[in-house]
């Protein structure tokens, strides 16, 4: 008879987190919560998220290696998809993206030249948060 409250659960897929990909062509790829929908919409009635995430992870840089090999090596292919909630798994981490909401949206998504555009814009915001040296687990390949 211990106090029982009814009720939802605190959000755990909120922007700002990182999660990982479970499903599909990103499936163990690691991406960041740009907008969730919990209660899904008229088109997606199921909860889903728009994700940023890393299609492909910066290679390895040594300091052997010259300045030129080093940001070669440090690019970043990302990618940008809106996700069922039931395909991403979250971790405890947080990635603050500073990305433009106008620029990100499911409608802009669609749209090929404006996915693109967001797509660019993501790449050097990856890459320079990458070469900032922050949030050093988020840019590694996923191991188990």
């Amino acid at each position: 008879e211990w106090p029982l409250r009814p009720g939802r659960m605190g959000k755990i897929i909120k922007p700002g987190k990182v999660v990982l990909v479970l499903n599909g062509r990103n499936a163990g790829r690691k991406a960041v919560i740009i907008k969730n929908q919990d209660d899904g919409t008229g088109d997606r009635p199921y909860g889903h998220a728009l994700v940023v995430g890393i299609s492909r992870y910066p290679k390895r840089v040594t300091k052997a290696m010259g300045k030129k090999k080093q940001n070669k090596r440090g690019k970043i292919k990302p990618f940008v998809k809106v996700y069922n909630a039931n395909h991403l798994m979250p971790t405890r981490y947080q990635l603050d993206l500073s990305v433009d909401k106008d620029v990100f949206n499911k409608n802009t998504i669609k749209d090929p030249s404006q996915k693109r555009k967001a797509l660019s814009i993501v790449k050097t915001n990856l890459e320079d948060k990458y070469k900032s040296g922050k949030s050093r687990w988020f840019f590694q390949k996923l191991r188990i």
